[in-house]
């Protein structure tokens, strides 16, 4: 799965001051459209050493990204060290699921042109889920990667759906009937349905509000035979229990939790909830 190259509003949630050796120390970011977000966590240990993230009041261009990421690291002296290890992950919506017994490495624009708006001089990158047989391929930003490798040196990255992927795939390959799976983060959600542990479904979905947001989940419960009365629900990422968003599932769709498997034990802000980050967190 791992690809390796040689108005807004920012806040700074957790960091804690320890002298650990670099090689020991870990830099993740995630990069989307409308935010940006940091952790640097001990590799051994898992333990956060500095959370910071940017929510950006619109969605920005790859060169706007480039020029928050520089003032961030500019900024922020935690960011600034050597790292052991540094991983990028872009969480956009510009990528497909492919099985890997219908993909050929030499030709991935194919998969990609009819579902996403791609120019010719766009790179494109694809990682393997690895033990489930598929293939994302994805435009990474050409620009932010040859920064990070300016800055790092070598680093790896890879798109946060092979991520989210993995993560849910792993856990439930033997789960019995129906089982969707929502990723929030601002104006996208990753939704993922899957039947006996098989996907049906990895898209992403644009919203501006929470009746945006259930029209697509409810439209493509009914398109997989999903029955929103029984299907068993799984929230994660940037979503509350006293949201709109959270509000409006709850309204139409009976069976809903949070996440919780896997990760409840990786604090990266002393107030963040078990379910949120889950894409940082799957790559610890």
């Amino acid at each position: 799965m791992i690809r390796v190259v040689t108005g807004q509003k920012a806040m700074t949630l957790q960091t804690i001051n320890k002298d650990i050796s670099n090689k020991h120390k870990r830099l993740s970011v995630q990069v989307s459209l409308t935010g940006l977000s940091f952790l640097v966590s001990h590799t051994d240990t898992k333990e956060t050493l500095h959370f910071s993230e940017k929510n950006f009041d619109r969605s920005y261009t790859p060169e706007e990204l480039l020029f928050e990421i520089q003032h961030v690291l500019a900024r922020e002296e935690a960011l600034q060290s050597p790292f052991g290890e540094v991983t990028i992950i872009y969480a956009t919506s510009m990528y497909t699921v492919v099985p890997s017994s219908l993909f050929d490495e030499t030709r991935p624009s194919d998969y990609l042109k009819f579902n996403a708006k791609i120019l010719v001089n766009d790179f494109i990158a694809y990682d393997e889920v690895e033990n489930h047989q598929m293939v994302v391929v994805y435009v990474p930003f050409v620009n932010i990667n040859n920064y990070f490798f300016d800055q790092y040196g070598s680093f790896q990255y890879f798109h946060s759906a092979s991520v989210l992927l993995k993560a849910v795939l792993d856990t439930e390959r033997h789960t019995q009937d129906k089982k969707a799976f929502i990723h929030v983060r601002k104006e996208q959600f990753d939704f993922l349905i899957l039947d006996h542990g098989a996907l049906q479904l990895c898209n992403t979905y644009t919203y501006k509000t929470p009746e945006d947001f259930i029209y697509y989940v409810l439209f493509s419960l009914e398109q997989l035979n999903g029955n929103p009365d029984t299907i068993e629900t799984v929230l994660s990422g940037a979503i509350q229990s006293d949201d709109p968003l959270y509000e409006i599932c709850y309204r139409y769709i009976r069976n809903i939790s949070f996440h919780t498997m896997n990760f409840s034990e990786i604090r990266i802000a002393e107030d963040a909830k078990a379910h949120e980050h889950l894409i940082l967190k799957s790559t610890l």
